[in-house]
């Protein structure tokens, strides 16, 4: 058995690093705000390039982008270094900064914990109009990229990968990584969930980009880990690939690597005067690798995925507008106005902008784990507080038939705030969706690597949902919860 099959690895991460009433109280965390982690990788030794910041419009209404699942393959579709940067700031750039008595807080284009921004981009890319062939770190803190390898170096992706048709035909290919010590300085050994949901919203962004600007974008989760870290090289003790994006198209093959993989090691600034281990992390993700071509393409052949949940009753169908009807408001400006709202008024929306949300969220994710596109890991549920149209209630989203399915009438705002951890946003927002999934069946199917997927997925939703609640003029959180409640 290989180690990602033995699924008791992920129940015991899962279940150690459980939120309760108990644990909380029991386990309280202080933060050590002298040892708080530089929030930027930065390779000193390493000259940075600077990208534009000048891009042009898309012109996509917000809610479209996040609602296309497939870009068509029309010919060549190469990004230039205009069209990348565009990709970079409106995923993962600073969007906005704030001062306070004690410093500076950056803000990034996707919604992140605690806002320690974990998650760092490489890009290897084929030569592009404006930039040469090679590997590049994305460097958020100034805005460029910095060379780490110099060529084509797709090919060994193709490999890590065995063959995955969108790698092998793409000429830009993203590789998200996550830092533990920078999420864990708060979160500690639950910060390898945070990896999927800080990577998600990231991706949610970047997949809505890449639809705007027309170009095919497809996630990737089935890869050799070893190789793909060695590639890039990161210290595995302190950073790893959490998942790896296909984009555009291009129909000439990648050449062979123009070299032996050398071994990079290369100064990094330190994040902190000291980083404490948590060694369940680390643990984690070593359960969920993949180590030969072999276990990568058995991982993804497997069968289609069967939707779990399934409405009991029926439901009230949801009310969304025609696409002629939406909110026109691009991409490009949802991204830069949204923000996390930290207290919510108790005002109601209305049912049609509850029904946008859900519709436009849930169509499908481009990712090599769900077949078909239109399947996903996880169901979601709802508390109704305050909706136009809509009894106050718990809800089940029965998807396949866009319906709310009523599970419980009455009031539950101090429920959502007991489950949201005792706050008040949940209590008082207007409704709360919750991501829940069947692990075991997920388990069973994709070994301790669902858990990453899952986990994953659930980030990309929350994070088309901050677009489509932005896109309404209506505020979005994201929390954390009470695991077993």
């Amino acid at each position: 058995m290989t180690a990602n099959r033995d699924t008791d690895a992920a129940w015991k991460y899962h279940n150690g690093t459980k939120h309760s009433y108990h644990s909380v109280r029991v386990h309280p965390h202080f933060l050590d705000w002298d040892n708080k982690p530089l929030l930027f990788k930065i390779y000193p030794t390493l000259e940075v390039m600077r990208l534009p910041k000048e891009f042009k419009q898309t012109g996509v209404a917000a809610l479209s982008a996040i609602a296309t699942t497939n870009v068509p393959v029309q010919g060549e579709a190469v990004p230039d270094l205009e069209k990348l940067a565009q990709l970079l700031f409106l995923s993962a750039g600073v969007t906005k900064s704030k001062k306070y008595p004690g410093g500076e807080i950056f803000f990034r284009a996707a919604a992140c914990t605690g806002a320690l921004y974990e998650i760092e981009l490489y890009i290897v890319c084929a030569d592009l109009p404006g930039l040469e062939a090679g590997i590049y770190h994305f460097g958020a803190a100034e805005f460029g990229l910095r060379g780490l390898r110099k060529g084509d170096y797709r090919q060994v992706l193709v490999e890590a990968t065995a063959t995955e048709p969108a790698v092998a035909c793409a000429p830009v290919i993203i590789i998200c990584t996550g830092t533990y010590w920078r999420n864990a300085w708060k979160y500690r050994s639950r910060t390898y969930r945070h990896f999927g949901w800080d990577n998600g919203t990231i991706l949610a962004n970047l997949l809505a980009v890449s639809s705007a600007l027309t170009l095919p974008a497809k996630i990737v989760c089935a890869f050799n880990d070893t190789q793909v870290n060695r590639l890039i090289g990161v210290d595995t003790q302190r950073e790893v690939t959490f998942s790896i994006v296909a984009i555009g198209h291009t129909s000439t093959a990648p050449p062979s690597p123009p070299g032996k993989i050398e071994p990079l090691e290369l100064p990094v600034v330190p994040y902190s005067k000291a980083e404490v281990d948590y060694p369940a992390m680390r643990q984690m993700h070593e359960a969920s690798s993949l180590v030969s071509a072999e276990e990568v393409a058995v991982w993804r052949r497997n069968d289609a995925w069967q939707q779990g949940a399934t409405a009991k009753t029926d439901g009230i169908a949801l009310q969304p507008p025609s696409d002629a009807d939406i909110p026109r408001d691009a991409i490009e400006q949802i991204i830069l106005r949204r923000g996390s709202t930290r207290k919510f008024s108790q005002e109601s929306i209305t049912f049609a902008q509850l029904s946008t949300m859900l519709d436009r969220a849930t169509r499908g994710v481009q990712a090599d784990f769900l077949d078909p596109l239109s399947t996903l890991l996880n169901d979601l549920y709802l508390i109704v507080n305050n909706v136009d149209g809509l009894a106050s209630g718990a809800y089940f989203y029965a998807r396949d038939r866009q319906e709310l399915e009523l599970l419980r009438a009455g009031n539950f705002r101090k429920q959502a705030g007991y489950l949201g951890l005792e706050q008040e946003l949940p209590a008082d927002a207007s409704m709360d969706v919750f991501f829940l999934a069947d692990l075991r069946r997920v388990l069973d199917r994709f070994g301790n690597r669902g858990y990453r997927a899952v986990q994953l997925e659930a980030g990309i939703l929350g994070g088309k949902l901050y677009i489509a609640a932005y896109a309404q003029r209506v505020g979005a959180s994201g929390l954390t919860f009470y695991d077993d409640d």
